[in-house]
């Protein structure tokens, strides 16, 4: 599913329409978290989540954090439900045996930096990466989740697109308001340029920069021509930095987030570029999904959180 347009938009007659809905989606968060029992546990818990649906950089978020506390020497593990997976139980990702489909494309991305641990209910997980060893649990997501307690709680969000016209689903992108949930938050990470006015929320939490910045591979991308495809939350992100790099994309083909890449979509996005003698090119958590076969058809462009203080970033968790 792509992300509704008026989700984004500062007046719409379909998000005053759908207001009523997105009132009532909201008490019902309220209501779980409110008459939720929480799992404590003795590792340390930070929950990397959000307020939007869809993607606000909360993977390669959870990727920079992962790599700050590797540094320090602390074992560190990441817990997902793994979204789209089809995976039964709770059990360690095994980046060379398992498939996207089976545990999700994020799961199978972070395994290649860390351990990481898939379950349908985040409180198995935890549990699973604690009896493991694991000094510090990641938690992807579940910021919403009550059954589990959170040590640290970080809100991740888009510094272009905000909290979109700020109402929950589906008049807007929110999964509750906006002072509800930075009442339970303890730092806000806004990824990329701030355009967004965050200057309207007078309470917020402690506020981290960070940007997205492509990995220097060698690649010369203004050699050739790319065709440019990508099933995430904002594909225009992902092509706008292509661009950014110099390269002459001849076709960008957006797809839905998480969207599976089969043999049909693969053959048109092939057939595309050979037309044009462009080369493939997406993104790293579309790269995961795509069978071994074809992977070698594809190029993929890493990127990577920087923060733009890491003394904020010492300061804020002081272990």
């Amino acid at each position: 599913m792509r992300t509704p347009k008026f989700w984004y938009q500062p007046s719409s007659w379909k998000a005053t329409f759908l207001l009523p809905i997105g009132y009532l989606y909201n008490i019902l968060t309220y209501l779980r978290r409110k008459l939720g029992r929480h799992q404590k546990y003795d590792c340390l818990v930070i929950c990397i989540g959000n307020l939007n649906v869809g993607g606000t950089g909360k993977t390669p978020t959870a990727i920079a954090l992962a790599d700050h506390f590797l540094k320090k020497g602390l074992k560190v593990h990441i817990v997902s439900r793994g979204y789209k997976g089809k995976f039964q139980g709770t059990f360690l990702v095994n980046p060379r045996k398992h498939k996207s489909e089976e545990v999700g494309d994020e799961p199978l991305l972070m395994s290649e930096f860390t351990s990481v641990w898939v379950s349908k209910k985040r409180k198995h997980g935890i549990a699973a990466a604690e009896k493991a060893g694991a000094q510090v649990v990641l938690l992807d997501d579940g910021f919403q989740d009550p059954s589990v307690h959170k040590d640290f709680s970080i809100i991740v969000v888009d510094g272009e697109r905000g909290f979109g016209n700020k109402k929950c689903m589906p008049a807007g992108p929110l999964r509750e308001n906006i002072s509800q949930g930075f009442k339970q938050a303890d730092a806000l990470f806004i990824v990329g340029p701030c355009l967004y006015n965050f200057d309207d929320f007078p309470n917020h939490p402690k506020i981290i920069h960070s940007k997205l910045k492509p990995i220097e591979t060698g690649m010369n991308w203004k050699e050739g021509k790319y065709l440019a495809f990508a099933g995430i939350a904002d594909p225009d992100k992902f092509f706008a930095t292509l661009q950014s790099l110099g390269a002459n994309l001849t076709e960008c083909v957006a797809l839905s987030d998480h969207q599976r890449l089969n043999a049909q979509i693969l053959k048109r996005l092939e057939s595309k570029a050979e037309r044009t003698h462009a080369q493939l090119v997406t993104t790293e958590k579309d790269a995961v999904r795509l069978p071994t076969a074809f992977r070698k058809k594809v190029l993929s462009l890493p990127v990577r959180i920087e923060f733009n203080n890491k003394n904020e970033l010492e300061n804020l968790f002081k272990i």
